[in-house]
């Protein structure tokens, strides 16, 4: 049987910013319209001064759910279509699926100490004299997003947690994934020839995304954490259940942070480790990559493919 000839790179990428830019213009056209249904009043959204969060929290978390999916979800999938599932997202190679799942878990836990480290860093990070003006703008959006961040996972109520983890970990780790890793990591290991950069430009893309600059390093570690993953499982859902772990980990520490009366500060800057615990977990993150690494190599030899 002779299999469809394969769209190039670029028109793959076409197709997918194509898709991107035309599902979130019918997102903004749906929420415009629900807010016109809902208030009778275009000028609610004029006077929050442009931002399209509502203040009424059930209406934020529907409105970041709807975001999400219609953002990366929709235009990975319809791509997939559109390119007669030449991006796989269900493959049928299970073997060691488990075992990833388990060193996955493992390598997050190891590698917090180090990830706390570069974030600390970043957050002090200062920018010269001439980009003052930068900086503020940096410094603001930083702050608009942690102002939203504050409002959503600082919690005391059971309820509110499990939203928390549906809205904040479970749909963002899925439709971030199939679009970053399953849908644009993948065109660009085909443009670029070499899966490592194309891992490399893929996490700098979604850590960029997310327009938090002082959270851009540890973002795009986890990036690359993801891309490796799933370069070297070929399963998707390996870096889906990577991102959910790190994402509900954030949503439950900022919960029992709450119950205990502390503040988002507070979550934010908690004291810092010991350097033989950073210099540990360094090494412990090494050993666990690289014995993920080596199971995938010894599948890969097992079923005659190619190796990364």
């Amino acid at each position: 049987m002779i299999e469809p000839k394969k769209n190039s790179p670029w028109l793959s990428m076409m197709i997918l910013l194509g898709l991107t830019f035309a599902c979130a213009f019918v997102l903004q056209l749906v929420v415009v319209l629900g807010i016109l249904i809902g208030t009778g009043d275009i000028n609610s959204l004029v006077n929050s001064g442009g931002s399209i969060y509502p203040e009424d929290t059930m209406m934020l978390y529907l409105l970041l759910g709807i975001s999400s999916i219609a953002t990366f979800l929709l235009p990975a999938l319809f791509l997939q279509i559109i390119e007669k599932r030449q991006v796989d997202y269900f493959p049928n190679e299970s073997a060691h699926f488990g075992k990833y799942l388990v060193l996955s878990l493992l390598f997050l836990l190891a590698c917090n100490p180090a990830m706390e480290l570069v974030s600390r860093w970043n957050m002090d990070m200062t920018l010269p004299e001439s980009f003052q003006g930068m900086e503020v703008w940096m410094r603001g959006k930083e702050d608009e997003m942690a102002d939203l961040t504050e409002k959503l996972v600082m919690v005391e109520s059971l309820e509110y947690l499990l939203l928390n983890l549906f809205v904040m970990a479970v749909i963002p780790a899925i439709v971030e994934e199939f679009y970053f890793r399953g849908a644009l990591q993948k065109i660009f290991i085909r443009l670029f020839k070499n899966a490592h950069v194309a891992i490399w430009v893929t996490a700098i893309i979604f850590s960029a995304i997310h327009v938090q600059f002082y959270g851009f390093f540890p973002r795009m570690l986890l990036g690359l954490i993801f891309g490796y993953a799933f370069l070297w499982s070929r399963n998707i859902w390996v870096p889906v259940f990577a991102h959910f772990l790190n994402n509900a980990s954030v949503t439950l520490i900022a919960y029992f942070y709450a119950r205990e009366g502390k503040t988002y500060y507070d979550l934010q800057n908690s004291n810092p480790y010991s350097l033989p615990l950073y210099i540990g977990s360094i090494i412990l993150s090494i050993g666990i990559a690289y014995y993920f690494y080596m199971i995938s190599q010894n599948k890969n030899k097992q079923n005659g493919l190619e190796l990364d």
